[in-house]
């Protein structure tokens, strides 16, 4: 009878990734679609949308269905291009998303030949219809850039990335004369100006790493960790619970702020190992930490081995 290995007691922290290429370069063809961490989490075809849908609504939709997610943005004009504003920078309310969405759904509805399936705060979801093939990029990964880049793009059918754009042309121009942003404006506020499509896919197309998948449960606020908790019949919280962090996976806005817990942990020996999930360069980089390898010798035996910080681990 082979004895069954038991897996360490440990605490998987991911850090987020930034795009690792310059689009400046000549020799650059185009952008990578998602960026490292949404690749890492959802696998290469980058179903966003249905998972953004499923950790939003109890409602039930067709795993194998082509989900879209769209959502109102503001375009910041410069001298010669537009550039996308996170979503933190717009401030819209539920009451504005509501009032902008029912002005262009009966267009949305009839472009994509579907009616809406959910209406969040933020995204609105749809079945993708004839627009299943083009190729997006979320607004986490395109804000602050020129549009020009990270416009939809056609994969094998041609001429459905100039059908969205004559579409979010039309929303635009709608929404440029809406009561809810002349009153955006006076309270000076970025007008909702344009409409960003984006996480085509099928909710059976997720390809989640074993890591997550193996995780007693799961941490952070981002609106895709709820989705996968939930695929994944994991539990899944806000903040860490400190008295369960042991086999916990974690995606945190300030993970600095719950190193010197992960340290006490690895102390204390409530945690044997810390699994720091980065991607320089682009690719996943994994880290196992052990109490022995968190602190680095004194270079006189009278002193006291450093601690290593966060910023040690972060930024090596």
């Amino acid at each position: 009878m082979t004895a069954t290995k038991l897996l360490p007691k440990r605490f998987t922290l991911m850090l987020s990734g930034e795009d690792a290429y310059d689009l400046d370069d000549p020799q650059h063809m185009g952008p990578m679609s998602g960026l490292p961490h949404e690749r890492f989490l959802l696998g290469e075809k980058l179903p966003a949308a249905p998972v953004l849908l499923l950790g939003q609504t109890n409602q039930a939709f067709d795993p194998d269905q082509s989900i879209a997610c769209l959502q109102p943005v503001h375009l910041h004009a410069t001298r010669d291009h537009l550039i996308l504003m996170a979503q933190s920078q717009v401030d819209l309310t539920s009451e504005e998303s509501a009032n902008l969405l029912k002005v262009a759904l009966p267009l949305i509805e009839e472009d994509f030949q579907h009616p809406l399936l959910f209406q969040g705060s933020r995204e609105w979801f749809i079945s993708a219809g004839p627009f299943a093939s083009l190729a997006t990029h979320s607004v986490d990964q395109s804000h602050g850039r020129n549009i020009d880049w990270w416009m939809p793009h056609d994969t094998h059918e041609v001429g459905l990335a100039k059908r969205w754009r004559k579409i979010q042309n039309e929303i635009q121009m709608l929404w440029h004369v809406d009561p809810t942003n002349e009153a955006r404006e006076a309270r000076g506020l970025p007008k909702i100006n344009s409409i960003w499509l984006s996480g085509i896919g099928k909710l059976n197309a997720v390809e989640a790493p074993q890591v997550l998948k193996q995780s007693a449960v799961i941490y952070g606020g981002h609106p895709l960790l709820a989705g996968l908790a939930k695929h994944l019949g994991i539990p899944h919280q806000l903040t860490v619970d400190l008295s369960a962090m042991e086999n916990a996976f974690a995606w945190l806005e300030d993970p600095a702020q719950l190193w010197p817990e992960l340290l006490k942990a690895l102390d204390t020996k409530a945690l044997q190992e810390v699994e720091i999930i980065d991607f320089k360069k682009g690719a996943a980089r994994r880290r196992v930490f052990t109490a022995k390898d968190l602190s680095t010798s004194a270079w006189a035996f009278w002193q006291k081995p450093k601690v290593l910080t966060w910023a040690d681990i972060s930024q090596s």
